[in-house]
């Protein structure tokens, strides 16, 4: 077997501690160093006998490789920095706070021959892989559309930032569901939005609807939502998230000139006959395949872990895929705000959703 990738954590938050779950439970990488800053929190989990270190300066010498779960605003420097000392990275999404950090992020990489990856994790669940290939027997797309409208409790909002400019569903959820549809669907070329923020009466929108354009000429549509109760979302529907109520749902449908599918069942939809398929003849319905439920984080580093050993991986979030969904996460917001629709390459580079 190949030897253990040594890796650091940088940052011991809520997700910054799932990094560090996986990465204890990973035969293929090896668990050096922890860095978190503040005192408290670093000597707390000192204490159940994690690597604890305060800065990146104090990491051992033989760590190759970093997974960085700071906030977003630290995502820039922290990446440059890991760069620099030769590390391969894993950061989490979005990938910096603005497209003009990720594209020097990404820049740096590339002229530094070193891996770089965002933690667009949801690519890692066998459905989602699957899902690709099930694509592939509804002919040509069509369109899609999606709905993702979990309620969040009240007391979610106390923390005042929750509440600030950029905090909404736009920014923290939606992006998650373009890089998802990028991965089934392929390049978006324009996003086109409209707010509202009627049921919490925020600052920020508590809802949002967004229509997609497809380079192969497909359309999407998207509802998100943190006001609205329903089962449908990609955590419920995948039980993804423990803090998350699963229902087992379809959020995602899929419509082709062969046929439809729904997401992540893979339920598919498609010809009963060998003549044309038009709406007086029934579609046929095939159920999709059963998957082992899996901790795709896991997934995620293990596959990290094979490129940074010279493999090659298609399933992963490169540093250029990041950036397309931010890109187009930020295009979104960008319309919302402004009233027009707004295309790929057109969000100014310091733009920060707000």
């Amino acid at each position: 077997m190949t030897e253990a990738l040594p890796v650091c954590v940088i940052g011991a938050g809520s997700i910054g501690q799932r990094h560090i779950e996986v990465a204890t439970l990973s035969d293929r990488v090896d668990l050096i160093a922890v860095v978190e800053p503040h005192a408290p929190l670093r000597e707390a989990l000192a204490a159940k006998g994690l690597p604890m270190v305060a800065t990146l300066d104090e990491v051992p010498a033989q760590v190759r490789a970093a997974v960085i779960a700071t906030p977003t605003q630290d995502h820039h420097g922290s990446a440059l920095a890991c760069l620099e000392r030769g590390w391969g990275v894993i950061v989490e999404k979005p990938t910096c706070a603005t497209l003009d950090e990720a594209r020097e992020v990404v820049a740096q990489a590339e002229t530094k021959g070193l891996p770089l990856f965002t933690g667009h994790h949801r690519r890692c669940h066998p459905f989602s892989i699957a899902a690709r290939e099930a694509l592939a027997q509804i002919g040509d797309l069509v369109g899609v559309q999606g709905l993702w409208s979990l309620r969040k409790h009240d007391t979610y909002y106390d923390a005042d930032w929750r509440r600030m400019p950029g905090a909404g569903p736009l920014l923290t959820n939606l992006t998650h569901e373009i890089d998802l549809l990028r991965f089934f669907v392929g390049e978006m070329t324009e996003a086109s939005a409209l707010l509202s923020s009627a049921r919490r009466g925020f600052v920020i929108e508590d809802t949002a609807s967004v229509a997609f354009r497809f380079a192969n000429g497909a359309l999407g549509s998207f509802l998100i939502s943190d006001a609205g109760a329903s089962p449908w979302s990609f955590e419920a529907a995948s039980y993804e998230n423990p803090a998350i109520a699963g229902s087992g749902e379809d959020y995602l449908r899929f419509v082709g000139t062969e046929g439809a599918l729904a997401f992540p069942s893979l339920t598919r939809w498609g010809r009963s006959d060998e003549g044309e398929i038009e709406w007086s003849k029934p579609l046929r319905r095939h159920d999709g395949q059963t998957f082992p439920r899996i901790d795709p984080l896991l997934a995620q580093i293990e596959r990290f872990a094979v490129v940074m050993a010279g493999g090659t991986d298609d399933v992963l979030c490169t540093g250029q895929d990041g950036i397309a969904a931010m890109d187009m996460t930020l295009a979104a917001a960008l319309s919302g705000h402004t009233g027009r629709p707004v295309k790929a390459g057109e969000v100014p580079g310091d733009y920060t959703g707000v």
